[in-house]
């Protein structure tokens, strides 16, 4: 992806206050002194079979783009993908799933839009509003700033353990839960801190989105293993060979920006 922005021109605009120079989790554009546009979209394949589920957990992933800018989402589009084998009743239940989360999230479904596809895929183009002085970016974190992760870790490889028949359901179930909860609460909560930087941890892991961070914001991030939170059984799956497709190539973007200052395993550094 950075290879191919890489070629786009550079637009300058002064109203554009978060442009794609710095892969921050959505754009944001002045409107006026006191109000800016934030603006997103992202689509997934189905995680789960359950088709509300999947609407659910799609909308909450692109709403999530918006909480990590500092912002209150206000309008949301749907992008849905439809493979001519499934039934509509199934896409209905996806697009009720999502709108659920839109409308937890107190936005406004106002459209969207479909295309033909082999693969389901379903998602959501959302705008949001923010204070031009109250940002957050994934480009400004201080030397001395603490990281706080709001939800545990491992999700791709407890899915991918449920596909394979390995995850116990009540983890799987802590999976899912959390994936339909919405950043809302945390996205309030961190209003009454001073928070310098933020960003959302979803296809690129927390290596691929801490190096995004760590790098644009000109700073080393230092993160102790052993004290991530990982959801129960994510480390004993992967360390019995239940992975995800994104993590080599995850690890091979951010390996020259890596240092283990003690033995780590490989598995775990994949992880």
């Amino acid at each position: 992806m950075n290879q191919i922005l890489a070629t786009v021109p550079t637009q300058l605009d002064p109203r554009v206050l978060v442009g794609i120079d710095t892969g921050d989790d959505a754009g944001v554009y002045r409107l006026n002194d006191d109000e800016a546009l934030v603006v997103t979209g992202d689509w997934i394949t189905p995680p789960v079979d359950d088709p509300y589920l999947f609407g659910q957990i799609a909308a909450a992933n692109a709403l999530s783009d918006i909480y990590a800018m500092g912002a209150r989402p206000i309008t949301a589009l749907n992008l849905l993908g439809l493979p001519d084998q499934l039934a509509m009743e199934v896409f209905q239940k996806v697009l009720a799933g999502g709108l659920s989360k839109i409308s937890e999230a107190g936005a406004v479904l106002i459209g969207g839009h479909t295309t033909d596809d082999p693969e389901p895929k379903y998602g959501l183009a959302v705008n949001g509003l923010v204070h031009p002085d109250r940002i957050l970016r994934n480009s400004t974190a201080v030397a001395g700033d603490r990281l706080i992760l709001t939800k545990p870790l491992g999700t791709g490889v407890i899915i991918n353990g449920n596909k394979a028949g390995k995850t116990l359901p009540e983890n799987m179930e802590a999976v899912i839960r959390s994936m339909t909860t919405l950043n809302r609460a945390a996205a309030a909560t961190m209003i009454d801190f001073t928070v310098h930087a933020c960003t959302d941890i979803t296809g690129f892991g927390l290596a691929g989105h801490a190096g995004k961070m760590a790098a644009t914001s000109g700073v080393t991030l230092r993160i102790n293993f052993d004290m991530l939170p990982f959801f129960d059984q994510a480390v004993e799956l992967y360390h019995a060979k239940v992975g995800t497709g994104a993590n080599k190539p995850n690890h091979e973007q951010v390996a020259a920006e890596l240092e283990f200052t003690r033995e780590v395993s490989w598995k775990d550094q994949q992880l």
